[in-house]
């Protein structure tokens, strides 16, 4: 079954943020990033580093995908979805240690940025048609 317009131009929209977060990992927010490396990680700058880039690959990757990869698309929305569960305890460490990046400068505001994780997640599998009846691609 064919997703719809909205699903599609959301699908979209969704991969064109996930390719800027993904270059943002790389370049111009990359020390923000790091704010969100979860604290129960090895400490070294070096390693931590690397979990930024890392993850910023994949995040281009999933945006190319997503934009893309039409053919795959229920797959890739999954996948996508279980990449926002594996960074989901970032942002429970950044709420949980106090810690400031992307204007998230206060508890009440790192606490709502937690319930955005779902949306994203549901955004993903919505977006690309994983709830449907039929799921032939």
């Amino acid at each position: 079954m064919k997703t719809s317009l909205f699903q599609n131009i959301l699908r979209i929209l969704l991969g064109g943020f996930m390719l800027l977060a993904g270059i943002g990992h790389l370049t111009f927010q990359r020390t923000e990033f790091l704010a969100q490396v979860p604290r129960w990680l090895p400490n070294n700058p070096t390693f931590m580093d690397f979990v930024v880039i890392s993850s910023g690959v994949v995040e281009i990757i999933l945006g190319l995908a997503m934009i893309f990869w039409t053919k795959q698309r229920i797959k890739v929305g999954i996948a996508l979805a279980i990449f926002y569960v594996l960074v989901f305890p970032g942002n429970i460490s950044q709420y949980t240690n106090g810690i400031d990046a992307f204007g998230l400068d206060t508890d009440l505001k790192r606490l709502i940025r937690l319930f955005f994780q779902p949306v994203l997640i549901l955004w993903a599998l919505w977006s690309t048609g994983v709830f449907r009846k039929n799921k032939t691609q």
